[in-house]
């Protein structure tokens, strides 16, 4: 899909959105991130930046096509005898044949005097246009491996932008689950303030009947406020939670549209990570450039040639008689270093090592991926027996709850028991959200280190 068509549809698809009243969607999300957020575009345009040095690499291998024009005016002896030659103009009293014959006329032919004509010169005009195309032949492979090096850094910041793609998608997907596990929090917490409120009218009730004490109100009641209190904060995440989506998506965001679940499961292999992972990639990348680097240093060790054509035409008015006076050049030239003091095999030397240094890092990178992979792995599962644990622990704290709150009515448990008892199902709650957003946290850490491989 092209960029415009991209953009089409994701203009598309906040319209919908705000028509219909509708969460936006994570599907609808991520495509619109494709599209505005910010670092995609500023990766995108590094991408056409290196694409512009790797023409610019390449373009040297065509050479350069200069036109010059030159206007001057002199009255200095070589310039006048130059201009006139290089214009076709010249003649034998640019010599000073008109002093000598006149000289010689008279019978005194003079050898020795200077002529005041060639000395001595009036003001000559020149204007010159000239055309020159200059062409490298052979240098060593360096233009080739400079062409190649460029070829494969427009490939890392390929690379780059689809990492930052991956990053953000990340970043937006973990915003929803988040979000998911804040809703399913605030939903829990919402139902313990609703159970909190009958008891505190049923507790009002026993106050006024002589049944419970004073006390026991202003517990239900202290229990209240800290359920509100969490709740006020958990809304306030929330808001933050949006603001952060409108920023990834460079957009004002209101309302989404939850994921049916918030538990994660993800089969994604060493093998699939080995083979996506973007750092990896570029190592391949750099390694690459480490090979082309050996052979610009083994460029200086070969000769180089160039080629030139140059096309000319000069007079002493600007393009007068510019067929005329038209001429031409062609020529090679061959230069070859034979000696520099060991500077050439010493940078040879040096690149040879680096490209053994960075073949050394890109096997450290894939063992570092992989212990990586194993690591997130190991955290993965040590969550998954954790929220197994906790919501087996929170079923068991509701229950608990209830039971204790019917023994109060029955007067058989005091009201600090209850209290207790519902802390102990709130903090599982907060737990179990935790957990879960920790698990969440990695499984999307393993899919980012996969390069989104799901």
């Amino acid at each position: 899909m092209s960029t415009l068509s991209r953009i089409f549809r994701a203009s598309l698809l906040l319209g919908s959105c705000h028509l219909m009243g509708a969460g936006l969607s994570l599907p609808a999300a991520l495509e619109i991130l494709e599209t505005n957020n910010l670092e995609i575009k500023t990766a995108a345009l590094d991408i056409q930046s290196a694409h512009c040095d790797t023409s610019i690499a390449k373009g040297y291998n065509f050479g350069s096509l200069d036109l010059t024009q030159s206007a001057m005016r002199s009255n200095e002896a070589g310039n006048v005898f130059g201009f006139k030659l290089s214009s076709r103009e010249a003649d034998f009293g640019d010599f000073g044949a008109k002093e000598f014959m006149a000289n010689f006329m008279a019978g005194t032919p003079d050898y020795s005097t200077p002529p005041k004509d060639l000395n001595y010169p009036s003001y000559q005009n020149y204007y010159q246009t000239k055309l020159t195309y200059m062409v490298p032949l052979f240098v060593g492979g360096k233009l080739s491996a400079y062409s190649d090096i460029s070829s494969r850094i427009e490939e890392i910041k390929k690379l780059d932008s689809e990492q930052m793609k991956t990053e953000k998608r990340y970043e937006l997907r973990k915003s929803y689950y988040d979000m998911a596990l804040l809703q399913n929090s605030i939903d829990h917490m919402t139902t313990i303030h609703k159970n909190i409120s009958t008891l505190e009218s049923t507790t009002q009730m026993m106050v006024q009947e002589g049944y419970a004490k004073k006390v026991d109100l202003l517990e239900v009641e202290a229990r209240k406020a800290n359920v509100e209190r969490s709740l006020t904060e958990m809304e306030a995440n929330k808001k933050l939670l949006y603001h952060y989506l409108s920023f990834l998506l460079n957009t004002p965001v209101t309302e989404i549209e939850l994921p049916t679940s918030d538990y994660l499961v993800s089969a994604i292999s060493e093998k699939d990570v080995l083979e996506n992972n973007t750092n990896l990639k570029k190592a391949a990348q750099g390694l690459e450039i480490r090979e082309s680097m050996v052979n610009v240093a083994y460029a200086p060790f070969l000769p180089q040639v160039g080629a030139f054509a140059e096309a000319s035409s000069a007079d002493d008015t600007f393009l007068g008689d510019f067929n005329d006076h038209k001429a031409y050049t062609i020529g090679a030239k061959l230069s070859w270093n034979l000696f520099n003091g060991g500077i050439d095999k010493n940078g040879l030397e040096k690149a040879r090592i680096d490209k053994m240094k960075t073949i050394t890092e890109v096997e450290l990178a894939k063992k570092g991926i992989a212990l990586q992979y194993d690591k997130i792995r190991t955290e993965i599962e040590s969550l998954n027996s954790q929220v197994n644990s906790l919501e087996k622990e929170q079923e068991l704290a509701d229950q608990i709850y209830k039971n204790y709150e019917g023994r109060y009515h029955e007067h058989l448990a005091s009201m600090s028991d209850v209290i207790i008892k519902q802390s102990m199902q709130i903090e599982k709650v907060l737990n179990l959200q935790m957990v879960k957003n920790q698990r969440n946290e990695r499984i999307f850490a393993l899919e980012k280190l996969s390069n989104g491989v799901k």
